[in-house]
């Protein structure tokens, strides 16, 4: 494998992150230490530089608290009128977002970043306005104090004593294109305040005695310019990898510690500690991971895990890569890092006598040119191997060396048969081919011993004087000595080619485990089926026990495990509850109550924590090895996603269904205000005209009246009528009563009933002779036909006919009831049968509830049948169908002389 080299191509992601600010517009914040610093001040004098440059600059939003220095710079300047909101009875005024990105200026001042908006404006905060601003390709220019960075929110409280409420990501602050850091001496920033220039008198007085003290301002100070110099270190960092630019440039002291398998790792990483805080500088932990960590024992493996942990808990930063050539890794890490000191350890003597290559200390110092690097000396226990390049040794296995003895012997035994019929130095293949199958199948140490036992054979065996160690001819020294040299190189290659299979098996099972673990818990479908395929996938993976708990009424509970597990003792409760609520690891092989007997790991979201996982591992293994640490990591990752998609789904049923129970209210509360309250009208109406005029009325006109109240009466009950329908259709409780019926009888009891509506209108029947008896409910089925003979009548103009056809299909009767209406477009056919869904008709829209055609339906339904809506037959209008069920039963013809079949009927449109 290649080793890696210093790149001379800028960094993609950094080319990348450049091209998205050149279409942003650019953000420049002045930050101040506390409040009365002069950061709107500094802002004004530099807004005012621009327009001079000629620069359109209008200000958004500055406030002037009163100052008149501040006041007096915004004389002149391009001010947008803020927006009104009214919030609990109260006007406020706002920046007007809209108008800002309507003007489209080159430059717009928005102060105070953290200002959390009035409830009703847009974004909740004013950097999230500040955001769109930008995305528009503005630039603007704000304040910001640094009591207000997020991160900084508990530090601040425990120095001065006061809960910030306002704050902002620290993200915002670090996307920034510029800062400028506006500082005061605290005894002048006090002088100030006295002066009246930070707060009117009385705020400045209760300001004095809480925020405003030395101490306080020293401290505040100190933050805004560490952050002001991070933010710096992190843009020359930016601007180092967009140019390709190698590094390191020593603007600033990084360390970086490289640890091992050993216990020197320890002492590594608290030397690091100890050189970082006297410089006041960051560090990082590294650990390179090769092919040969999985021959790592497990003593090895928790040596590592501790250094890494140690070092997170001493305040460093821990990373580990791959890669074959430790020391070509580190120094490609180093210059990725801008990192100023190289701290390693020695390689043990006994090690560099044993090893075939150079240690990584040796290796690192003699490519390393611009680093420095500090050797950790010291003895300990046993000698540390993180800086050997070799492979850790293992414990002796007689069996390969018992193979390797075998081989040797196979292959001399062909050796003797090759030396019957071809020279001398063919034989040397036989036993170069054992020796590179001793290196695959055993590694490089029985290779080598077979490399040498295979030389001491062949020279005793095959170079003359025969059956001796002596050489006597020239040639023979030389075939000899190259043949060991082959040997040796060839279970070199032999055994690193083996090592390296190892690591890409091991790489191919980790993401085999992780595409696995990824295929189930997409497959599942509840949050029983997601916890039951997590718990089973990490006990399996991990080779132990695990479990998951999720929060339940404020408490954390076993929501599922595997071995099933529904109880903690105390301790591991604890510890659970620990991560939970600090949304750390906890327990045991952790820092945090490692009493423990589980281990657990938050599970986070975007959203926030939504649960913990458990792990309890084999007994006798305390720490997990970085490589199981980071698959457990992304395990819980992937479960906290799974575990919160089951939980987004549970959300949108509950929203959809709420939406559709709110539609459903507002369209019973619409057809209620007025499909009640009209019939209620017109019976009001006839009722007092009749009390009020009763005996001058005419006897016709009286007549009329009480017609009208009739009709309403008995519009009024169908409309009750269909709403206790669909009640009992929805509960599930209309169950038809069903006897055999003539259908020519329902039908003409429908017409009979409805011969009001039908007054100015012809119905024509066409009855298919014979039909036969059908098992309905004739009330119910009635009720069917009244309803689309009353939609019918509705939805066609008056003196047009209403068609009602029937006949057997097969093994069903249609029955068809059409109109010559305006018809229903295609889309809205089937949504016509929805509760309180009606065709939009403009300001024409025939007054109904929307309930007819759901009735219909769920009668027909009820009785096995089906109902759609089709266009008119003959030109427009609307054919509604039913298909009923024929069961088998007693044939009955139907009325030779129907005088209805084929007849038009008109005045009562009973078809009699």
């Amino acid at each position: 494998m290649t080793e890696p080299e210093a790149d001379d191509r800028p960094s993609p992601d950094a080319l990348l992150e450049e091209a998205n600010r050149e279409r942003r517009g650019r953000l420049k914040i002045f930050l101040g230490a506390a409040p009365g610093v002069g950061k709107t001040y500094a802002m004004l004098e530099d807004a005012r530089a621009r327009i001079r440059d000629g620069t359109e600059v209008v200000v958004g939003v500055v406030e002037t608290h009163g100052r008149r220095d501040t006041e007096a710079l915004l004389d002149g300047l391009d001010i947008l009128p803020r927006r009104r909101i009214e919030y609990r009875g109260r006007p406020f005024q706002e920046m007007d977002l809209d108008a800002i990105l309507a003007r489209r200026p080159k430059l717009v001042l928005v102060d105070e970043l953290a200002h959390t908006n009035i409830p009703g404006s847009r974004h909740v905060k004013r950097w999230q306005d500040v955001d769109e601003i930008l995305d528009a390709g503005i630039d603007v220019f704000s304040t910001l104090n640094v009591q207000h960075l997020e991160s900084l929110n508990d530090v601040v409280e425990r120095i001065a004593g006061i809960k910030v409420r306002e704050t902002l990501p620290d993200g915002v602050l670090q996307r920034a294109d510029e800062i400028a850091l506006i500082d005061l001496p605290p005894q002048e920033l006090i002088r100030r305040l006295q002066e009246g220039k930070v707060y009117v008198p009385e705020q400045a007085k209760r300001a004095a005695d809480h925020f405003f003290s030395p101490g306080t301002l020293t401290a505040l100070r100190e933050m805004a310019l560490r952050q002001a110099a991070e933010r710096v270190d992190a843009q020359m960092l930016r601007y180092m990898r967009a140019h390709a630019i190698a590094g390191p440039w020593p603007t600033r002291e990084r360390i970086l510690v490289c640890i091992g398998d050993g216990p020197q790792a320890l002492r590594l990483v608290r030397t690091a500690k100890r050189a970082a805080e006297r410089r006041d500088a960051p560090w990082v932990a590294l650990y390179v991971e090769t092919h040969r960590d999985h021959a790592l024992s497990e003593e090895d493996k928790d040596c590592i895990a501790q250094a890494l942990r140690l070092a997170e808990q001493l305040g460093g930063e821990t990373a580990v890569v791959q890669g074959e050539r430790a020391a070509a890794e580190i120094l490609a890490f180093a210059r990725a890092r801008n990192v100023s000191q190289i701290i390693v350890g020695r390689a043990h003597p006994k090690n560099r006598l044993r090893a075939l290559h150079q240690s990584v200390t040796t290796d690192l110092l003699a490519r390393n040119e611009n680093f420095d690097v500090m050797v950790v000396a010291g003895e300990d226990e046993r000698p540390a191997r993180s800086l050997d390049t070799r492979a850790p040794s293992p414990a002796f296995d007689w069996l390969a060396y018992g193979v390797a003895t075998l081989t040797v012997a196979a292959a001399t035994a062909v050796g003797l048969l090759i030396d019957v019929w071809l020279p001398l130095p063919n034989i040397s293949v036989a036993y170069l081919i054992g020796v590179l199958l001793v290196a695959i199948r055993h590694g490089l140490a029985p290779s080598i011993y077979a490399s040498v036992l295979s030389f001491l054979a062949f020279n005793f065996l095959f170079t003359e004087p025969k059956y001796t160690f002596a050489i006597t001819d020239v040639q023979n020294i030389m075939t000899v000595f190259f043949f060991l040299v082959a040997a040796v190189i060839t279970s070199n290659l032999a055994a690193r080619v083996r090592a390296q299979v190892e690591a890409t098996r091991l790489s191919a099972r980790r993401t085999a485990n992780l595409y696995d673990f990824n295929r189930r818990i997409s497959a599942a479908v509840g949050l029983d089926d997601v916890l039951w395929a997590v718990v089973h996938h990490v006990a399996a993976t991990m080779n132990g026990r695990s479990l998951v708990l999720l929060p339940r009424d404020g408490r954390l509970e076993v929501a599922a495990g595997y071995p099933p597990e529904d109880t903690l003792d105390e301790k591991s409760m604890a510890a659970a509850r620990w991560s939970w609520e600090n949304g750390k690891t906890a327990g045991r092989g952790s820092t945090t109550l490692p009493a423990a007997d589980w281990l657990f790991l938050p599970l986070r979201t975007g959203r926030g924590p939504i649960g913990v996982l458990g792990v309890q591992m084999t007994e006798g293994q305390q720490l997990l090895s970085p490589e199981q640490g980071r698959l457990l990591d992304t395990l819980a990752d992937q479960a906290a996603v799974a575990i919160e998609r089951t939980a987004l789904v549970a959300d949108i049923e509950t929203a959809r269904v709420a939406a559709e129970t709110e539609r459903l209210r507002s369209a019973l509360l619409s057809s209620l205000s007025h499909d009640l309250r009209t019939p209620l009208v017109s019976i009001l109406g006839a009722s007092s005209s009749l009390t009020s005029y009763g005996e001058a009325l005419a006897p016709a006109e009286r007549t009329e009246l009480v017609q009208t109240i009739q009709e309403e009466a008995e519009r009024l009950n169908r409309f009750v009528q269909n709403l206790l329908d669909m009640t009992r259709i929805g509960s599930g409780t209309l169950k038809p009563r069903t006897d055999w019926v003539d259908l020519a009888d329902v039908i003409a009891a429908a017409l009979d009933r409805a011969k009001r509506m039908l007054e100015d209108r012809p119905v024509r029947l066409y009855l298919e002779p014979g039909l036969p008896l059908l098992r309905l409910d004739p009330v119910l089925m009635g009720q069917v036909f009244f309803n689309l003979i009353d939609n019918a009548c509705k939805y066609s103009p008056n003196g047009s006919p209403i068609i009602v056809r029937a006949r057997r299909t097969g093994g069903e009767a249609l029955i068809e009831l059409c109109d010559q209406g305006p018809g229903i477009p295609e889309t809205d056919r089937e949504r016509i049968f929805d509760m309180f869904y009606r065709v939009e008709a403009g300001d024409a829209q025939t007054a109904g509830t929307g309930l007819g055609l759901a009735i219909c339906r769920g009668i027909v339904e009820a009785h096995g049948g089906s109902i759609r809506a089709l266009p008119g037959r003959d030109g427009p209008g609307t054919c509604i169908a039913i298909l009923l069920p024929v069961p088998a039963g007693p044939e009955i013809a139907g009325m030779e002389g129907d005088s209805t079949r084929g007849e038009d009927s008109g005045g009562q449109g009973s078809g009699d």
